[in-house]
């Protein structure tokens, strides 16, 4: 069928607050698939004049009383229902049906094989009941749910478990309450046949949880990784930021016919399978990784997106963003050591300039705070989550992890059971450290991925080095519309060491500073072109090397000449694991890409010896993790190559690696070998982080040995 609608635009200038607050919510649902009634009883308070419109889609009304009394006068259209001349404060009841069975948008509240299940966000409770279906509407809610206890045994819903009881005729009823503030988006029940794993814990506070994992019969022997996942993320929570489980129990339910991936709804949390499930005979380490990563990423939304939440969703990023990065922060503190954080830094960078940097660069890109809309579901894309989560990143690159913490804290001191906005978190951040970060909301209001020029001036008679940053950002997507204002210098943390000679970082020392200080420094490059001097250097011909960017401390793309030599020396030396792997990809590029000429060209193949030299150094350092050293050592893919190349000549770039495989395999035998016997892991399977990185090293050894042609090492 042709629509003939035209799309309305939605822009975040014309945000209003709500003309209602609703205080409480009793909703009472008669579950079934055919016809579910659902009495929803709501303490409204004016907050403004004019009367109240509720959203709804695909309701029959059969009610509407205030305060207990018939209201006359509802009107009722396909997407709303207005109410007029409502007093300042009172009680409504509004009675509706729904047909759960026959809702195939898999939003609101649907029947998907046999079960009962709500997915909300974004707009998705306007379809159960009418109601201020906004982000911003925050209420408590009790909820009673009423079924067939033979179709339905298991009825579900968000908060704490109040009752259960036994009906006539066959039914049971459940009653939840939820006691702190959320919006409707947050909604959830689930109502079926499911079997669930429990077990209790103790906060850091000493009082008693109980933490349960819900899924299909068969699937129960495969909880036990999440339910562990759970566990760690609670702890990680309590540890890193002081922030607790608030309910008495916390519930996964994990079914095959949940299409969102996840939803982190306050205290029932609904996944697709895929995320939850795992045992050692069928499960990779990766898939394992996962489950940790995504069942974090559900319950820390219980603080940053339940707890507080986002006024409008143009601020998605404000609960997304800063979820991710806290996902992102507890897998890698997971690995167990710095290098192993790096691991989980270079996938997460990898991820990022794979997917995010080019949709920032084509027609699509759009700030990680949009400004209009259409369609609401189009919001949720790498941008909003993947480049909102490196902008919280550089606040903690900024203030520093101590300094990030205490901004977190000011954040929910201040806001908690609150819908608020970016720059309100900007703001904490701020007041928490008395720091000017007013240029740094550039990075919610301007799209794009900057360039960063650098170029280095040596002065060997005063041992000082001068350091010129400049920054581009052309405009990109919907900036390139007429009218839109030029874009102006990002704040952009831009940290760096310089390393000597021998491979050691030195301490530190800008122009105008008393003494030098830490060997990695934090540069606040605010401006289009900056020059930074440092001084008291070792003097010498040869200047110090420029370790840049390290740990990918901002979303740019530096523009930097580094020849082979330096390149192999920071592959070497680099102090910065997070660099010493980039330098190690952009060597190991450049050499196949050489290869590739020389094989079109039918000249001979070759290894450079001092590449050889800089890779048996980083599989011979025991310091580093196995996850980084194998992570260090796996040559860019083909595919990559491929990208990299005007024309690619897959049949070139295949020979050229293929080549390097071999010669690298046979080059290092005796320390491939090595590698191999120290890193197995005897016993029953463990998924946790620092075996894992055993078996992937272990792995990539056994792979370059079976490329060495030794019939004794394809035979391990």
């Amino acid at each position: 069928m042709l629509r003939t609608d035209t799309p309305v635009t939605v822009h975040r200038k014309d945000y209003t607050p709500p003309a209602f607050a609703f205080e409480h919510v009793d909703l009472n649902l008669e579950l079934d698939p055919a016809r579910t009634v659902v009495t929803n009883t709501l303490r409204f308070t004016r907050q403004a004049p004019g009367p109240l419109v509720l959203a709804g889609e695909a309701l029959e009304l059969l009610g509407v009383r205030l305060d207990g009394k018939p209201l006359e006068g509802a009107q009722q259209a396909p997407d709303s229902l207005t109410l007029p001349d409502l007093p300042a404060h009172g009680t409504l009841e509004i009675v509706t049906a729904c047909q759960p069975a026959a809702n195939t948008s898999l939003s609101g509240l649907y029947v998907s094989n046999g079960n009962f299940f709500t997915q909300c966000e974004a707009e998705g409770f306007r379809k159960i009941t009418y109601y201020l279906d906004r982000p911003d509407v925050m209420s408590t809610f009790r909820v009673t749910l009423r079924a067939q206890r033979a179709a339905y045994p298991v009825l579900l819903s968000n908060g704490n478990l109040i009752s259960e009881r036994e009906l006539p005729d066959g039914r049971h009823e459940a009653v939840w309450e939820d006691p702190f503030k959320k919006p409707a988006y947050l909604f959830a029940l689930v109502a079926g046949k499911l079997e669930c794993i429990e077990q209790g814990i103790r906060s850091a506070s000493g009082k008693e949880k109980l933490l349960q994992v819900w899924v299909e019969p068969q699937d129960l022997p495969k909880t036990r990784h999440a339910m562990d996942s759970l566990i760690h993320s609670i702890r990680w929570d309590e540890q890193r930021f002081g922030l607790e489980l608030d309910l008495d129990r916390f519930m996964i339910v994990a079914v095959g016919d949940f299409n969102m991936g996840a939803m982190e709804n306050k205290g029932l949390n609904i996944f697709n399978t895929k995320y939850v499930l795992a045992n050692a005979e069928t499960a990779t380490d990766a898939d394992f990784g996962n489950i940790e990563s995504v069942v974090g990423h559900e319950y820390f939304h219980n603080w940053t997106g339940n707890r507080v939440t986002c006024r409008d969703w143009f601020q998605l990023s404000l609960k997304e963003g800063l979820t991710v990065f806290r996902d992102q922060e507890f897998s890698a503190d997971m690995m167990g050591s710095e290098s192993g954080r790096a691991v989980k830094r270079i996938e997460d960078v990898r991820m990022l300039r794979q997917v995010q940097f080019p949709e920032d660069a084509g027609p699509m890109a759009h700030p990680v705070r949009p400004d209009s809309y259409e369609e609401i579901n189009n919001f949720y894309t790498v941008t909003v989550y993947e480049k909102g989560a490196e902008v919280v990143r550089m606040y903690q690159t900024l203030l520093g992890r101590d300094g990030f913490r205490k901004g977190m804290d000011l954040y929910f001191q201040r806001h908690d059971g609150q819908a608020v906005t970016c720059d309100d978190f900007r703001a904490a951040m701020a007041d928490a450290n008395g720091r000017d970060l007013t240029q740094f909301g550039r990075w919610y209001s301007q799209a794009g991925t900057p360039v960063v020029a650098v170029r280095t001036a040596w002065d060997a008679a005063t041992g000082t080095l001068a350091l010129t940053l400049s920054q581009t950002s052309p405009k990109v997507g919907i900036e390139t519309r007429p009218g839109t204002p030029d874009k102006l210098p990002f704040h952009i943390p831009f940290a760096l060491g310089l390393i000597d000679a021998s491979g050691t970082d030195l301490p530190l020392q800008l122009e105008g500073e008393s003494q030098p200080g830490a060997t990695t420094r934090v540069l606040d490059f605010t401006e289009a072109e900056q020059t930074f001097r440092f001084i008291n250097l070792p003097r010498g011909a040869e200047p110090p090397l420029a370790s840049l960017l390290r740990d990918f401390s901002a979303p740019v793309i530096i523009d930097a000449k580094y020849s082979e030599a330096q390149l192999t020396f920071l592959l070497a030396h680099d102090s910065d694991p997070f660099n010493r792997w980039e330098a190690g990809q952009r060597l190991t590029t450049r050499a196949l890409l050489q290869q590739v000429a020389d094989s079109q060209a039918g000249r001979e193949l070759q290894l450079d010896p001092a590449l050889v030299a800089a890779l048996r150094t980083v599989l011979n350092d025991q310091q580093l993790s196995p996850a980084f050293r194998e992570q260090a050592l796996t040559l860019p893919a083909e595919a990559y190559l491929a990208e990299r190349m005007g024309v690619a000549d897959p049949a070139a770039i295949h020979r050229a690696r293929q080549f390097m495989r071999e010669a690298l395999a046979r080059a290092l035998k005796p320390d491939w070998l090595a590698a191999f016997e120290a890193n197995a892991t005897p016993g029953a399977y463990s998924p946790e982080a620092v075996s894992a990185g055993k078996r992937a090293l272990r792995n990539l050894a056994l792979g370059y040995l079976a490329d060495s042609g030794d019939a004794a090492m394809q035979a391990l």
